[in-house]
C-alpha cells in the first residue's frame, strides 16, 4: 500500500511540476521582406558578395522573462523613416564605391535635392509604401532627374520619373497641349511606380534587373540575360554587359541608399518633416491660375511652380482640374473660397457603406453614386469618395486667352517611317512597343491585335515610327498680314 502511495505521489510531482522544467519552443514570426530579394541587414560598412537567405525568421530573443520590451519611438523626420527602412543589399565592388565616393565629394547634394522634393517627398513615401514596394523606389527621382519635375532627356524622357511618351501614355497619364502628366510629380509617380511593378514581375522579383529595364529598356536586359545564360556566365545584375549609362545607374541607386542609410560617413542628410507638406484641391471645372492666386492667398509664381504638368496659365477644358496646394496655409483652408469652391472628399473606413456615407454627408445615395462614378454600392477601405459638388466659379472672374487666329500657330503633321519587325522568341506587344517607343495600344491597332495578343515568333508586324525632324514654322499668308495691318492702322 505504501508502495502504491508513493507512486501516485511521484506521478502527481511531475504532472504538477513539470511544466517548470520544460522550456518552451520558440515561436517563429511571420516571414518579412518578400518583396526584397535577397533581405538586407544594415551593416556598419559595406559587406563583400556573399550568399543570403530569401526567407528571413526571427525568433523571440531568450530570457525575456518579466522583461518589458518598449517599442521604437516613431520618427518625426522622414528622411529618418526613409533610412529605416532601406533594405536593399549593399555589396562592395568598383562601381559602388565610385558612386559613393562621388557623392562624397559633393555632401551638400541631399540638402539641395531635398528642397526640390519637399512638397511631394511625403506623398511619394506613401504611395511606395501603399504599394508594399521597396523604399529605394522613393529615391529614383533624385538619381533619375536631380528632381526636376521639367527635366528633359536627349530621349525625350521627361519629369522626374524621366517618362518616355510611350510608357506614360501606357500607364494613364494625359498629356495633350494644355497638360503633360510627365511634369505633375504625383500623375507621374502613380505610372512609375505602375511601371516598375510590372518590370519586378518581368524579371521574377529581382529588382536590380527591374531598374536596370527601367533605365534602359526590358528588352535590352533580357537579352543581356540571355546573352549570359548561353555563355555560361552569371545572370546577376554585376555580371550582365549593358550600356555604361546602365550599368551606372543602379550604383548610383544603392550608394544613395547607403549614405542616407549612414550619414556618419560624411554624407549630410537633411531634415524633413514627416508630414504631408502640400494636398490636392479638386476646383471641379476648367480654372485660371490668377484667379486660383487671387482668391486663396496662394502666389501665381508658388502655384505654377507646385503644377509644373500644367503648361498654360488655365488647365484644359476636359481635364483635370486638380490643384497641389500648400497645405501649412491656415488662412487657405479656412477660406470661404476653399470652403465653397472645392469638392471635400471622404476615406472609406471598415464598416462603412455608401448609405452611411451619403447619410452622414446630407445627401441622396443616387447624387454620391454619380458623383463618383458609381455603377454599383461597391466600396473599398481606404478609398476616396468625393462627398461635396463644386459650384461654378462667377463669370465675371472668368478670363479667355485665346490667341488671335491671325498668330495662331496651325497643327503640325509629324512624318512617321513604316517598318517591318520579325517577331523573336519571348517578343510581346508590350517589349516591342518599349523598343520602338510607340503607344502600345498603337501597336496592337496597327496590326488589328488586342492588347493581350500573344505573339508567335516569326510573324510580321508593321509599325509607323515617328521621325525627329524639326517643325516647320507656319508661313502666315500675306493677305493676312496686310488685313492685321490695316486693322491696326485704323483710328479708333
Amino acid at each position: 500500500m505504501n508502495v502504491m502511495r508513493s507512486l501516485v505521489l511521484a506521478c502527481l510531482g511531475v504532472f504538477l511540476f513539470g511544466c517548470e522544467t520544460t522550456k518552451p519552443e520558440p515561436i517563429e514570426a511571420p516571414q518579412i521582406f518578400t518583396h526584397f530579394k535577397p533581405s538586407y541587414s544594415a551593416p556598419s560598412e559595406l559587406k563583400t558578395p556573399q550568399s543570403t537567405k530569401t526567407n528571413l525568421r526571427i525568433t523571440p530573443p531568450k530570457n525575456t522573462k518579466n522583461k518589458i520590451i518598449t517599442p521604437p519611438a516613431k520618427t518625426t523626420d522622414l528622411w529618418q523613416h526613409i533610412a529605416n527602412n532601406l533594405h536593399f543589399p549593399i555589396e562592395q565592388n568598383k562601381a559602388l564605391k565610385k558612386r559613393i565616393n562621388w557623392y562624397l565629394q559633393q555632401p551638400d547634394y541631399l540638402q539641395v535635392m531635398s528642397k526640390r522634393a519637399a512638397p511631394y517627398l511625403y506623398h511619394i513615401v506613401k504611395k511606395v509604401e501603399q504599394q508594399q514596394l521597396p523604399i529605394e523606389l522613393a529615391l529614383l527621382p533624385f538619381v533619375e532627374s536631380g528632381f526636376r519635375p521639367t527635366a528633359h532627356s536627349s530621349q525625350q524622357a521627361v519629369g522626374v520619373w524621366q517618362l518616355v511618351g510611350a510608357t506614360a501614355h501606357h500607364f494613364g497619364v494625359k498629356s495633350d497641349q494644355w497638360y503633360d502628366g510627365r511634369q505633375d510629380v504625383l500623375a507621374a509617380t502613380d505610372a512609375a511606380l505602375a511601371y516598375l511593378s510590372y518590370l519586378y514581375k518581368r524579371f521574377d522579383g529581382n529588382w536590380l534587373h527591374a531598374l536596370a529595364a527601367y533605365n534602359s529598356g526590358e528588352g535590352r536586359v533580357k537579352r543581356a540575360i540571355k546573352q549570359n545564360k548561353k555563355h555560361g556566365k552569371s545572370t546577376d545584375y554585376w555580371s550582365l554587359k549593358l550600356p555604361q549609362e546602365t550599368a551606372d545607374y543602379v550604383p548610383k541607386l544603392l550608394a544613395l541608399s547607403y549614405l542616407v542609410k549612414h550619414p556618419q560617413q560624411g554624407f549630410k542628410r537633411p531634415k524633413l518633416a514627416y508630414k504631408a507638406l502640400t494636398t490636392h484641391m479638386n476646383v471641379g471645372q476648367q480654372f485660371d491660375f490668377s484667379i486660383i492666386a487671387k482668391l486663396s492667398g496662394v502666389g501665381s509664381k508658388q502655384l505654377h511652380a507646385l503644377n509644373q504638368g500644367y503648361l498654360k496659365n488655365q488647365s484644359s477644358p476636359n481635364g483635370p482640374h486638380t490643384l497641389l496646394l500648400p497645405i501649412e496655409q491656415q488662412a487657405l483652408l479656412n477660406s470661404s473660397f476653399f470652403k465653397t469652391n472645392f469638392a471635400g472628399e471622404y476615406i472609406v473606413k471598415q464598416n462603412d457603406t455608401l448609405y452611411s456615407i451619403a447619410r452622414r454627408f446630407g445627401m441622396p445615395l443616387s447624387t454620391l453614386k454619380q458623383l463618383n462614378n458609381k455603377q454599383n454600392n461597391l466600396i473599398g477601405i481606404g478609398e476616396k469618395l468625393l462627398v461635396g459638388q463644386p459650384k461654378t466659379l462667377p463669370e465675371s472672374l472668368t478670363i479667355d486667352y485665346k490667341i488671335s487666329p491671325y498668330l495662331e500657330h496651325q497643327e503640325v503633321v509629324i512624318a512617321t517611317l513604316e517598318i517591318d519587325y520579325e517577331v523573336q522568341p519571348g517578343d510581346t506587344l508590350w517589349s516591342i512597343s518599349q523598343l520602338y517607343n510607340v503607344p502600345h495600344s498603337d501597336l496592337a491597332k496597327w496590326n488589328k491585335l488586342s492588347a493581350s495578343s500573344m505573339l508567335k515568333p516569326g510573324i510580321q508586324l508593321v509599325l509607323f515610327i515617328p521621325q525627329a525632324e524639326k517643325p516647320q514654322v507656319t508661313t502666315i499668308k500675306k493677305d493676312l498680314l496686310l488685313d492685321l495691318q490695316k486693322t491696326l492702322n485704323q483710328p479708333r
